[in-house]
C-alpha cells in the first residue's frame, strides 16, 4: 500500500513501490521509478529517474532526469542534483541527453548541497550541509566545503570514524582506491 497525499501529482506511467509515502505538492512524472518504503518530502519533483528501496527525500528536493539513487539514500532538505554541465535557457539539452549521476547505497546528501551533474557518490558517503560536489566520491568519504573535499571517513551507521573503527557500532575497516572496505 502506498499513501500518495491528495495535493501530490503522481503522473500515469509513473511505478511507485509498496509502502511508500508521497507527500505534499510533490510532482511525480510518467517515467519515474520509485522503489517500496521510500519517504518523498514535500515540495519535490521526481523526474525520469531511478529510485531504489528505503529512501528518504526531504522537502523541497528536485530530483531531474539523469539521477539513480540506490537503496537507502538520504537526501536532505532542499539539497540540488543538477543534470546539466553548461545549461542555456535558450539552447534546448534534452535530445544531447543528461549527464548521469549515481548515488550509492545508504549515502547521504545534507540539506542544501549541491550535486553537479556527472559524479558518482560512493556507498555510504556523507556529504555535509551546504557542500558542493564537483568530483566523484568514494565509498564512505566525509565531503565538506566548497569545492568539496574529504574531511573523514562514515561508518555504514553513520557515525565518523576513528582509527578506521566504529565507536558505536564496532565496525571495522580498511582503506583500498575506491573508499573503505568492511572487515
Amino acid at each position: 500500500m502506498q499513501l500518495v497525499h491528495p495535493t501530490a501529482i503522481v503522473d500515469a506511467g509513473a511505478q511507485v513501490g509498496a509502502g511508500t509515502a508521497i507527500w505534499h505538492w510533490t510532482h511525480v512524472m510518467a517515467g519515474a521509478h520509485i522503489g517500496e518504503r521510500c519517504s518523498i518530502g514535500q515540495g519535490c519533483f521526481v523526474g525520469n529517474v531511478r529510485i531504489g528501496n528505503g529512501c528518504r527525500i526531504q522537502n523541497h528536493v528536485s530530483i531531474y532526469d539523469g539521477v539513480t539513487l540506490d537503496d537507502d539514500v538520504f537526501l536532505g532538505p532542499s539539497c540540488v542534483l543538477t543534470n546539466v554541465k553548461h545549461p542555456r535557457a535558450a539552447v534546448p539539452r534534452k535530445a544531447l541527453g543528461y549527464a548521469a549521476t549515481h548515488v550509492g547505497r545508504g549515502a547521504t546528501i545534507g540539506a542544501n548541497a549541491t550535486i553537479v551533474c556527472g559524479v558518482s557518490i560512493g556507498a555510504y558517503a556523507m556529504v555535509g550541509a551546504g557542500a558542493v560536489v564537483t568530483r566523484d566520491v568514494v565509498a564512505h568519504a566525509v565531503m565538506i566545503g566548497t569545492p568539496a573535499v574529504r574531511a573523514g571517513w562514515a561508518c555504514r551507521c553513520g557515525e565518523t570514524l576513528d582509527a578506521l573503527a566504529c565507536a558505536r557500532c564496532g565496525e571495522r575497516y580498511r582503506e583500498q582506491a575506491d573508499g573503505l572496505v568492511r572487515l
